[in-house]
C-alpha cells in the first residue's frame, strides 16, 4: 500500500457490506445511510423448473452476469431470485434458501451470488476500484475469515479489505470505544463487551430470543388452538409446516386468524370488525414451494409484529396493560380488528404486550417447540451475565456505556406511524437493569432516536471508521494479500 493512500476518501469511495441473518446493507463510506438493503435470503429454481419460469426475468443474476464469461457456471441452468421485488414473485418450484447460520456465512455459493447483484445493480461499479469493509459476527471463525478474504481478493479482486466486528461498529457509531453492545437481531439478542475497540469473547452471551422467536409466538397466538393436538394445517391459510407437514403448539388463548400472504388473494370485500374475511383467491397461482409460501406468511406476520407490538416499560402486568390506547390491524385478506381487551374472539390490546414480554421475561411463554420458556435468559440477565464475565475494574465503564442496536431493538408504535420509534425496549432494559446491578454502579444506555441509527448501527459505524484519515493504514492492501495470503486478516483484523 503506496504511502499516504486514501482509500476510504472522496477520490477511492470504499464499500461497507453489514452481513446479518435478516438482510445485508451495502453503500458507501460517509454517507449517513446504506445505499442497499437484500434480504439474506435467495429463491433458487433447480434445472428441472426452468421451463415454467417467465422469459423477462430483469433480476436473474445469471443474466446480470452474462458480460462476464468467468462468472458463469458452465451446464448449470439454476436461476437465482434475489432481492424483495424478485423474491416475492411466485414461481413454481422456487426455494428459498439463506446463507447465513448463527451469523456467520454457511453458503458461500449463495453469498457469491448476492455480492454479484449487489455490484452490478446496487453498485454499478466494478469491484476492483473500491476497498471493501465487511463486518461480522464476534464469534466468527478463523476459517470463514480466512476465506472471505480469499474471495474477496482471488475473485472481487478488491484494492483493499478490512474486518471489524460488528459490535465494535455498532459502538463506534455511538461515539463509544468501551462498552457493552446489546444486539437483538432475527435470530438471537446478545450481549457483547467491547473494550478500547476489541470485543472481550470470552464474555459473549448470547439468547435465542430475537425477532424470529417473536415471529413465531405472534404466528401461534393468531392460528393455534389451545388443545394440545397435532393439527393438521388448513391447504387455503398453509401456516409453518415442518417435515411430517403438521406442527405442536400450545398457547393461552383460542384464536383462529387467517394469515393469508397476499400473493393468493385476487380480491376482498369490506366487512365489519371481526367478521370472518371475504376474499376470493387469485386465479393461475403456480404450484410454489412449501419454503417460498411460508416465506410469505412469515412477511405478512412481521407486519402485524412490527405494528402491533409493544414492548412495556415494567413488568407485564393485565390491569396495567387494560388501560393503554388501542391499535387498529388490518391482515391482507381483510380480516380486521380493533383491539379490545378482555374479549373471547381476539385480544390484540394485552397479547401485543405479552408477547415481545418474552424478550425480558421469557417464563410469559408456556411451551414452544418444546422449549420451557424459562430455560432461557432475558435481556437484562444477559446483559448482567456478560458484565459479570469480565475483569472487575472494566465493569465500571462496561455499565456506563450501554449501547442497544439491532432492527429487533425497535418497534413501530402503530400501522398509521410506521416513521415512529416505539422507546419501550430500551426503557424497558434501562429499568431491569437499574434494579439488577449495584447501587455504586453507574448506569448509562445509549441508543439512538432514529429507525436508520439503530436498524443500521453496525453499517453506519463502518461508514464512519472507513473514512477517517487515521484508519487507512489499517486496511489489508492487495500487496500485502500477495504477500502474506488470507492469513494476514487474522494479523491484522484483531
Amino acid at each position: 500500500m503506496s504511502a499516504g493512500m486514501l482509500y476510504g476518501g472522496d477520490e477511492i469511495g470504499a464499500l461497507v457490506f453489514d452481513i446479518g441473518h435478516y438482510s445485508l446493507r451495502v453503500g458507501y463510506a460517509q454517507e449517513d445511510t446504506p445505499k442497499a438493503e437484500i434480504p439474506a435470503v435467495v429463491g433458487v429454481v433447480e434445472d428441472g423448473n426452468q421451463n415454467v419460469v417467465p422469459k423477462m426475468e430483469p433480476m436473474e443474476v445469471d443474466d446480470v452476469k452474462k458480460s462476464d464469461s468467468s462468472n458463469v457456471t458452465s451446464g448449470s441452468e439454476t436461476k437465482h431470485y434475489i432481492d424483495t421485488t424478485y423474491l416475492h414473485v411466485a414461481r413454481k418450484g422456487m426455494e428459498v434458501q439463506t446463507y447465513m447460520k448463527d451469523g456467520q456465512i454457511e453458503d458461500w455459493d449463495l453469498f457469491e451470488k448476492v455480492l454479484d447483484y449487489t455490484y452490478a445493480k446496487c453498485i454499478q461499479s466494478e469491484s476492483k476500484y473500491h476497498p471493501v469493509l465487511m463486518s461480522e459476527a464476534p464469534w466468527n471463525v478463523r476459517s470463514k475469515r480466512e476465506k472471505l478474504t480469499e474471495l474477496m481478493f482471488e475473485k472481487y479482486n478488491v484494492p483493499a479489505f478490512f474486518l471489524v466486528k460488528n459490535a465494535v461498529l455498532a459502538a463506534f457509531a455511538n461515539g463509544r470505544a468501551t462498552g457493552i453492545v446489546v444486539d437483538s437481531g432475527a435470530t438471537h439478542t446478545s450481549a457483547i463487551p467491547v473494550q478500547d475497540g476489541f470485543v472481550l469473547s470470552q464474555a459473549i452471551v448470547k439468547s435465542p430470543l430475537g425477532g424470529d422467536y417473536i415471529s413465531m409466538q405472534c404466528k401461534n397466538f393468531l392460528q393455534v388452538r389451545t388443545d394440545n393436538t397435532r393439527l393438521k394445517p388448513r391447504l387455503h391459510s398453509l401456516p409453518y409446516l415442518n417435515n411430517d407437514n403438521d406442527c405442536t403448539f400450545i398457547f393461552v388463548q383460542e384464536n383462529d386468524v387467517e394469515v393469508t400472504p397476499p400473493y393468493l388473494i385476487g380480491g376482498k370485500e369490506v366487512v365489519k370488525e371481526r367478521e370472518k374475511a371475504r376474499w376470493t383467491p387469485r386465479r393461475n397461482v403456480p404450484e410454489v414451494t412449501t419454503s417460498w409460501h411460508n416465506y410469505m406468511v412469515k412477511k405478512v406476520i412481521q407486519d402485524f409484529q412490527a405494528s402491533s407490538l409493544q414492548v412495556s416499560e415494567t413488568p407485564y402486568d393485565e390491569k396495567t396493560v387494560s388501560s393503554i390506547p388501542t391499535v387498529h390491524y388490518e391482515f391482507p385478506n381483510g380480516y380486521h380488528q380493533a383491539s379490545r381487551f378482555a374479549t373471547p374472539i381476539l385480544d390484540f390490546g394485552s397479547e401485543r404486550f405479552r408477547i415481545p414480554e418474552a424478550l425480558f421475561d421469557p417464563s410469559v411463554v408456556q411451551i414452544r417447540g418444546g422449549q420451557v420458556g424459562n430455560t432461557m435468559l432475558g435481556v437484562g440477565h444477559i446483559v448482567t451475565t456478560s458484565v459479570g464475565m469480565c475483569d472487575v475494574d472494566v465493569r465500571p465503564s462496561l455499565y456506563g456505556s450501554v449501547v442497544v442496536t439491532g432492527g429487533n431493538s425497535f418497534l413501530q408504535a402503530s400501522n398509521y406511524q410506521p416513521a415512529q420509534l416505539l422507546q419501550g425496549f430500551p426503557e424497558r432494559l434501562n429499568r431491569d437493569l437499574s434494579v439488577r446491578i449495584p447501587s455504586s454502579m453507574r448506569l448509562k444506555l445509549i441508543s439512538a432516536n432514529g429507525c436508520a441509527e439503530r436498524r443500521f448501527g453496525a453499517w453506519i459505524g463502518g461508514s464512519i471508521l472507513a473514512s477517517i484519515g487515521t484508519f487507512q493504514q489499517m486496511w489489508i492492501s492487495n500487496q500485502e494479500y500477495e504477500e502474506g495470503g488470507k492469513g494476514q486478516v487474522e494479523r491484522k483484523c484483531a
